[in-house]
């Protein structure tokens, strides 16, 4: 998406920073509202985490549809739908262990195991495809497990146990460390993808991807007469709150992506991951401070842990980048 409205380039950056950082910190809050709120009178959970996806999927399939109808065309030599379903499966399967995992762990310690993909890529390298990483790349990697480590096994408040569904901590990172092995087969499936049709858009690579996320939950969740997504339309309509909810979480999911998209087109991949890992950091303290989970000095260390690693591996990624722009 070009931007030819003149703003200096720091407005532009100032104006992605803000809309991502808006779109997912206000999309974690929601999430966590609707994984850990009593609604109604009956004081009742949503348990039906997973259809948070399916709802995701269908928002951004037609936003999806929509950018590219105003914005742009679907380009020749694109992609086309049917090379998604294979990498759509891990897409489907990934998230929803994620969501999840929010009724076993807080949303704090959800947001620091999911941003410790680089030691799954850092395994799968190291022991399948024998790749061989500098000290300062296990420098972060030390850091970042240690700090995850750490935080799963500091003593949790009472207050934030009493919140959640059913409190299970190494069933809940668990899932998130799935959820990182799913992403990373995903991440590899579009980018090999993205080789094979070079000419293939992000909004199109968004449109197929929740195509096919949308046909798998929709035969997960509707597939059988006692499937789970006939009860959560049920609650949706008992509790008109909790739609709400829901409707806003799967825009905020698609608002950010065109923001992500803009980033990246003007800026780079670094300073998207910059931005989303900053967000993370804010999404944590947002927490602690709005949704009352009050973390320990102990926790708090940990947190600064993890983000000095992710904070330490972007500045080695922007070594990389310069040294690589010099000799050219």
């Amino acid at each position: 998406m070009e931007s030819h409205i003149g703003f200096p380039r720091v407005l532009v950056l100032a104006f992605c920073v803000a809309g991502i950082w808006a779109s997912y910190i206000y999309q974690g809050f929601l999430q966590e509202t609707i994984s850990t709120k009593r609604f109604g009178p009956d004081g009742k959970r949503f348990e039906h985490l997973a259809f948070l996806n399916l709802a995701q999927n269908v928002v951004c399939y037609v936003w999806s549809l929509m950018m590219i109808k105003l914005f742009s065309r679907r380009s020749a030599g694109g992609a086309p739908s049917w090379s998604y379903w294979s990498a759509s499966i891990t897409n489907t399967i990934g998230p929803a262990m994620g969501i999840e995992a929010l009724k076993y762990i807080s949303y704090p310690a959800q947001v620091l195991a999911k941003s410790s993909k680089m030691i799954p890529v850092m395994l799968m390298g190291s022991l399948v495809y024998g790749i061989k990483y500098t000290l300062p790349e296990y420098i972060c990697t030390f850091l970042i497990a240690g700090g995850v480590s750490a935080f799963a096994l500091s003593k949790t408040s009472s207050k934030i146990i009493s919140k959640l569904a059913h409190p299970n901590a190494p069933y809940g990172y668990g899932l998130c460390f799935l959820n990182l092995i799913f992403d990373g087969f995903t991440n590899a499936t579009q980018d090999s993808i993205k080789e094979r049709y070079p000419k293939t858009s992000a909004w199109e690579i968004m449109l197929g991807m929740n195509l096919w996320g949308t046909i798998y939950n929709i035969i997960y969740m509707f597939g059988w007469p006692n499937a789970t997504g006939y009860a959560a339309v049920s609650f949706c309509k008992e509790h008109p709150e909790v739609a709400w909810d829901i409707l806003m979480f799967c825009i905020c999911g698609a608002v950010g992506q065109n923001f992500i998209f803009l980033t990246i087109n003007r800026f780079g991949s670094l300073a998207n991951t910059t931005i989303t890992t900053t967000r993370k950091f804010v999404s944590i303290v947002v927490s602690s401070l709005l949704s009352g989970n009050p973390l320990s000095v102990k926790q708090w260390g940990c947190v600064f842990m993890v983000f000095s690693g992710l904070s330490y591996s972007i500045f080695l990624k922007w070594k990389k980048l310069q040294k690589k722009r010099r000799t050219e």
